[in-house]
């Protein structure tokens, strides 16, 4: 029928990819690892689609498709079978406005609860391809957050070059500390990006012991060990950008759990003002 090969010829219009693809980068999707889930990339062209086929303003299309695609990611809308969701959504979405549609589902989902005890446990994970945690590297990654000790080299410049990430608490001080299960020293809150020069100079030592060496080539007694930084202030932003407690650089294996637990809360935090900065 006439209605299927326009909806067809819409699909595989590249115009409406590439503008969707788009989309996804100024969110901070600038890699297809980032998100896992293809349901959550399927639903939100089609959601483009739809908005674009109702003649909506195209800064609100962009705007309700990157706040759908991380509320998505966040709440786990389509794990499962998405099936029926897709249908329910859609349906809801061709008879209602379509910012009222998703308003009414952040106020349902995304409610204070959910950013302050729901997020926090969802960060309880020791699995890289966490989706909540691939949310808060699109946060560093839209605000150009420079890596870990990096003085000018970005997130977005490591993920774009294949970096990878590192332990705050290295691997192996942790496992001759005690923490040996791989749940324990594999959490998404003891990791960051780094550069490797930065990661190897660090090796296995404590938080407490590299930096006291990072205190000593701030104050000019050392020579430069780990990255470029000089400036106390400037190792204190770096901390509170990555989301990094600032008593770290008085913690040893015994501080550990604590760590964690305070860095989720920063990085939950860091997750909503994100989600808010997408509107």
């Amino acid at each position: 029928s006439e209605l299927l090969k326009e909806a067809v010829l819409e699909v595989v219009n590249e115009t409406n990819f590439k503008r969707y693809i788009m989309i996804l980068k100024s969110a901070g999707i600038i890699d297809k690892d980032l998100v896992r889930s293809k349901s959550v990339l399927n639903f939100g062209y089609i959601l483009y689609l739809t908005l674009r086929r109702k003649g909506e303003n195209s800064a609100v299309t962009e705007n309700i498709v990157r706040r759908w695609i991380v509320m998505s990611m966040l709440t786990g809308r389509y794990s499962g079978s998405p099936e029926s969701i897709f249908d329910y959504d859609i349906k809801r979405l061709n008879a209602k406005q379509s910012l009222d549609v998703l308003e009414n589902i952040e106020e349902g989902e995304l409610s204070e609860a959910f950013w302050s005890n729901i997020l926090i446990t969802n960060l309880e994970a020791s699995i890289r391809t966490n989706p909540q945690y691939n949310v808060y590297l699109m946060a560093q990654i839209k605000n150009n957050t420079k890596g870990f000790l990096s003085q000018a080299i970005t997130i977005k410049d490591m993920i774009e070059n294949r970096g990878d990430t590192h332990h705050l608490f290295p691997k192996r001080y942790l496992q001759r500390n005690g923490f040996n299960n791989r749940r324990d020293y594999n959490q998404v809150a003891n990791y960051v990006y780094t550069q490797s020069e930065i990661n190897i100079a660090i090796k296995d030592k404590s938080p407490k012991k590299y930096f006291g060496t990072i205190m000593e080539q701030c104050e000019g007694g050392s020579e430069l060990f780990y990255g470029g930084i000089t400036d106390f202030d400037e190792v204190r932003t770096n901390l509170r950008d990555n989301d990094i407690p600032l008593a770290i650089m008085e913690m040893e294996s015994e501080d550990y759990p604590k760590f964690l637990e305070e860095r989720r809360k920063l990085m939950a935090l860091r997750i909503k003002d994100y989600y808010y900065s997408l509107k």
